[in-house]
């Protein structure tokens, strides 16, 4: 072959390769939204699934990341939590996605570990939950243990003098959990067993009479007693309205909630609930030019004046902001090299502060006790000092207070045991072993 045909040959080559790059470069961030839009959860994820389409659309506006338009992949897992595993391996099988936000019950997270850490995947959980748990391919931008459950009790046994407790919760991992840590810390603070009283109620659960009549029985002991909620779903909204029916003011029984936000709220008449607490990390209440702009955004996004924002978005709006950063310190949307970049990214949260990944994959966040007000929203009663960094794995717990997690190398484990020196099983695979 004579000189000049390779010539031609070699340009023609690199022709096919530039055109392929610029292509490639042109191909969008595929930003896979996994939220249930149907069944009992529907009225509290539809909202994330919205605040991920208004992020995407607002970052696109600013030119995408790096050049990259992004994409939003939306599909609904309807509440049922097998298939939120189907429709994860969907996302990222089919789909391709470059990473998925995602669920709000720990029940549908654990269904989803095992796809997101067997294809490498990136999932980002923006709702509080029970910790014990630390996955390389998860990053938990809502509440652990430490961040909202074990703060409320010190609010209710130091500034009301709470001495008997009421743990109220939907049936599934995330109360379960989050309880076994609350009767120990409770137990630990001297408080006796007979002045703790646990319930556990079905997803969707809507006849509240005669457990609410239990529980206004167990407050007439002659000790002050609060409710420690972790009902989930729709099935907060005849809870409430059965404590305003039995006339259980917040001066009585005073109940704070770690899964009743703005949205949730928005479906009752609060007149009777007015004093009555919730823990969260943000409230739309707060008082910072960053939450007025989101507030103003949302408003303008769902065409609603009456469009009310929560912690779980602020979550989403973290988790997003902080994977837009770690893709352009990257320099790719390659899962492992973004995991590796994420880690120590810092970004606006919208208390005024900024929120910072951590090896373990959680996030630091404020704390905030929130108090129930006529309008449907909350007035924040007390708050930390400071953010407060997620721990992974509870101090309360004996299987678990000699674990950490740090996803940095050379450790690379999310469950190391300082004790012996070895790591465990991953996330994925505890799901796995739990589920059978």
């Amino acid at each position: 072959m004579s000189i000049k045909k390779h010539v031609k040959l070699g340009l023609s080559a690199l022709a096919l390769s530039v055109s392929f790059h610029a292509m490639a470069a042109e191909d969008p961030i595929k930003v896979g939204i996994l939220h249930s839009l149907s069944g009992t959860m529907a009225i509290s994820e539809t909202a994330l699934k919205d605040t991920m389409e208004m992020l995407i659309e607002q970052q696109n506006a600013k030119g995408g990341i790096d050049g990259r338009q992004l994409e939003a992949v939306v599909v609904d897992p309807a509440s049922n939590w097998p298939l939120f595993a189907e429709k994860a391996r969907e996302l990222l099988e089919k789909e391709k996605v470059d990473v998925i936000f995602g669920n709000w019950t720990s029940v549908s997270r654990k269904s989803v570990l095992p796809v997101v850490e067997e294809l490498n995947g990136l999932l980002f959980y923006p709702v509080q939950y029970e910790g014990e748990e630390s996955s390389e391919n998860v990053f938990y931008t809502g509440a652990a243990p430490n961040q909202q459950a074990i703060p409320a009790v010190d609010y209710l046994k130091n500034e009301l003098g709470v001495e008997r407790w009421v743990l109220a919760g939907t049936d599934y991992v995330y109360p379960r959990t989050t309880n076994k840590i609350l009767e120990t810390y409770l137990k630990d603070m001297g408080v006796a067993e007979g002045d703790i009283m646990i319930n556990y109620t079905p997803f969707g659960h809507s006849d509240w009479q005669s457990i609410v009549s239990d529980i206004k029985k167990f407050g007439s002991a002659g000790k002050k007693t609060a409710v420690v909620s972790t009902i989930n779903g729709d099935a907060n909204v005849p809870f409430y309205r059965e404590l305003g029916n039995q006339g259980i003011a917040s001066s009585d029984i005073p109940v704070v909630a770690f899964s009743v936000g703005e949205q949730e709220l928005a479906g009752i008449d609060t007149g009777p609930l007015v004093g009555h607490l919730a823990a969260w990390n943000y409230f739309m209440s707060v008082d910072s030019d960053a939450n007025y702009d989101f507030i103003d955004a949302w408003v303008e996004y769902k065409g609603d004046e009456k469009a009310v924002t929560n912690d779980p978005m602020e979550a989403h709006y973290i988790g997003f902001n902080m994977y837009v950063e770690a893709v352009k310190k990257a320099g790719t949307t390659d899962v492992d090299a973004v995991k590796d970049a994420i880690i120590g990214v810092a970004v606006p949260n919208l208390t005024g502060g900024y929120a910072t990944m951590m090896p373990n994959h959680h996030i630091t966040k404020p704390v905030l006790i929130g108090e129930i007000q006529d309008n449907g929203q909350f007035s924040v009663v007390w708050e930390t000092s400071s953010t407060v960094a997620g721990d992974a794995w509870s101090d309360f717990l004996p299987g678990s207070k000699d674990l950490i997690a740090d996803w940095r190398a050379p450790l690379k484990c999310g469950n190391f045991n300082v004790k012996s020196g070895t790591c465990g099983a991953s996330a994925g695979e505890q799901a796995l072993a739990d589920a059978d």
